[in-house]
């Protein structure tokens, strides 16, 4: 595979350890370099910080494709400056400076926070690239071979006993389900792309096993819709401890989904760090 290095920006507006690993993606690792290493959309690169800047290595006719998806194009500085309205979101927002938004695969985006429902990370992960190991189809990457998230047609072809290896649990007749409903047309995930938050949450909530925090996961990482406010226990805990009684996350605007990850991160790591 031929590749190319380019320079995307400074760390302060991508910042990879943190984007990568802010629980929002779940195929994207870091090699023994601290370099990494990632697929999406059946095309492969590395991304890595070196000397306060980030840089991917991928073939040239993809860096497009990159730029898209790392969501080059939004001003992160004022995102973060609309939503600092409290010296809690302030704090957060310093910590987790250089997370970005990914714009991911809508059908990858729903079936892996189906996985993701009760769950760690680490075995969210496992899970997925298991997934990605059986069923995905073969891409060219920097590293050699790789393996591209399966089509939706792909998994509704499946059946449990095929997933029996994944070791998903009572979530693999839900990854089943979701697959034959996209490829049914019983759900559009273009067409719900473009409805205001609220009405594509409830349209996600149709599906079996979809509830109001995976649907709200799948409208942030999957549809791109930034105001949307996913809350789990990390979050929970956070707005109880630091956000006064009766706080509507919907007041932060537009970027409210941006202050969600900036508060996930910090609640995450300053408790590993404890």
């Amino acid at each position: 595979m031929d590749t190319l290095v380019f320079e995307l920006c400074g760390v302060q507006d991508l910042n990879p350890q943190r984007t990568f690993d802010c629980g929002q993606c779940f195929r994207w690792n870091a090699d023994t370099e601290g370099k990494y290493r990632g697929v999406a959309s059946g095309r492969a690169a590395v991304v890595w910080a070196e000397g306060g800047r980030a840089y991917i290595e991928c073939a040239a006719q993809d860096i497009y494709f990159w730029r898209g998806y790392l969501d080059m194009e939004t001003d992160y500085a004022e995102a973060r400056r609309s939503i600092e309205v409290c010296d809690y979101l302030r704090d957060c927002a310093a910590y987790g400076e250089g997370i970005r938004i990914l714009r991911q695969d809508k059908w990858e985006a729903l079936c892996s926070f189906i996985v993701s429902q009760c769950n760690n990370i680490p075995r969210i992960k496992g899970i997925v690239e298991k997934l990605c190991d059986l069923y995905g189809e073969p891409v060219e990457a920097p590293w050699g071979e790789a393996r591209a998230f399966p089509t939706a047609e792909r998994v509704a072809a499946l059946s449990e006993a095929d997933l029996a290896p994944l070791r998903s649990g009572y979530r693999a007749p839900y990854i089943l389900s979701a697959a034959r409903a996209v490829v049914n047309g019983d759900i559009d995930l273009e067409a719900t792309a473009l409805l205001p938050c609220g009405e594509a949450r409830a349209e996600l909530k149709k599906l079996n096993g979809v509830g109001d925090k995976v649907a709200n996961c799948v409208v942030l990482f999957g549809l791109h819709q930034l105001d949307a406010f996913p809350v789990d226990v990390w979050i929970k805990r956070a707005l109880a401890a630091n956000m006064p009684e009766g706080f509507e996350p919907s007041s932060l605007g537009k970027y409210a989904g941006l202050a969600q990850q900036y508060m996930f991160f910090h609640a995450r790591e300053t408790a590993a760090k404890a």
